[in-house]
């Protein structure tokens, strides 16, 4: 998957975490597509300041989710559901299986 579509995700998530700053420069970066050149000019720092930035950020992300896994929990009871609404269509009974696992999983 895309590295700013990724970390896009895992700032959703994790987002509130990050310091002021790299929270301020994910933000701009994931949210705003902006490039790291238009960052530092915004922010008033190089451009490699930026990317050390955002690369410390991404890292703080990544290790949030492997502690915590909400992204991966979410995605699992999303894929779930999916699943759930074409089963409704063509065996009720199995999505209806499908919907008491997935609230078993939760428990």
């Amino acid at each position: 998957m895309n590295t700013r579509i990724e970390a896009g995700w895992l700032f959703d998530f994790y987002g509130p975490l990050l310091s002021l700053r790299q929270n301020e420069m994910m933000k701009m970066w994931c949210e705003d597509d902006m490039s790291l050149s238009e960052i530092a000019e915004e922010t008033g720092v190089s451009r490699q300041a930026v990317s050390s930035i955002l690369h410390a950020a991404q890292d703080h992300l990544t290790e949030y989710e492997e502690k915590l896994g909400l992204l991966a929990r979410h995605r699992h009871l999303t894929e779930g559901l999916e699943e759930c609404l074409t089963l409704i269509r063509t065996d009720p009974g199995m999505a209806e299986k499908k919907i008491h696992d997935l609230l078993n999983e939760e428990e």
